[in-house]
């Protein structure tokens, strides 16, 4: 390192390992040296090394991983993601086409429960004052991801008074299990015809962070969206999905104008 540098050690040593980085000598998916291996190599503090670490992760040129160590990250061009899509297709799922359209492999995993509808939720589908303790909604918690990396999370909520008793009244269960929210209320008669998406841009919460395999604070795009048939809204969900990986598509057909 050079000596007459007059930036603080860690931002030295950062550079030191992006350039490993930017040369190809670390390649995607290799591991950097540990905080303690760090240290001992260049002959600097432990907390110095785990500084220069935390710039390459806030850079996205790494990613920490819990009881594993931090690997290299490389930027990639951001990723389509196309909302709208049930009016391209009201059947199967719409992550996997979308992935597939990409050339990528989509998986998920998830976590159904019925709970009652906190007050927020209980807006959003217009559900009425909760009787009791009474469960009343499906909340089901969701990580998406394409060729194993975790692209973006989701917790959807449905309301029971539409499903229960019904083949669809888990999402990922029967015959219907992962094929979207629009075929499996289809199913059942309620097609759906409108929809709402909100959309903002805040730093991911730690968990966030953690379980989509990014630094702490990175900015994630938010997509608030309800599902509805006629004036009935029959689906709400809370959708993640990080910044640096995706560009948000819309597209739809525009309707007859009057007197056409």
């Amino acid at each position: 390192m050079n000596r007459d540098d007059e930036r603080p050690l860690y931002l030295r040593v950062a550079e030191q390992l992006r350039a490993r980085i930017t040369s190809g000598e670390l390649r995607e998916g290799d591991r950097l040296p540990s905080v303690p291996g760090l240290a001992t190599e260049l002959g600097i503090s432990r907390s110095t090394a785990a500084e220069a670490l935390k710039v390459l992760i806030s850079e996205g040129l790494a990613v920490a991983r819990s009881g594993s160590g931090t690997f290299v990250r490389l930027p990639r061009e951001p990723q389509r993601l196309i909302r709208a899509w049930y009016r391209a297709s009201m059947y199967g799922s719409p992550f996997r086409q979308d992935m597939e359209r990409q050339g990528r492999e989509a998986g998920w995993t998830y976590e159904s429960q019925t709970v009652q509808a906190p007050s927020e939720i209980r807006d959003r589908l217009g559900l009425d004052e909760p009787a009791g303790d009474a469960e009343d909604v499906v909340r089901t918690d969701y990580v998406f991801s394409a060729d194993g990396e975790p692209v973006m999370l989701s917790t959807s909520w449905e309301p029971l008074a539409i499903t229960r008793g019904t083949p669809i009244a888990l999402p990922e269960d029967g015959m219907l299990a992962g094929r979207g929210v629009a075929e499996r209320m289809l199913s059942i008669g309620m097609a759906i015809d409108d929809w709402v998406e909100e959309v903002g841009a805040r730093p991911g919460t730690a968990d966030e962070c953690e379980r989509l395999q990014h630094a702490p604070g990175a900015i994630m795009m938010t997509i608030q969206r309800t599902y509805y048939s006629g004036e009935r809204a029959v689906e709400t969900a809370d959708i993640v999905v990080p910044a640096d990986r995706f560009t948000l598509v819309y597209s739809g057909k525009m309707g007859r104008a009057s007197g056409e």
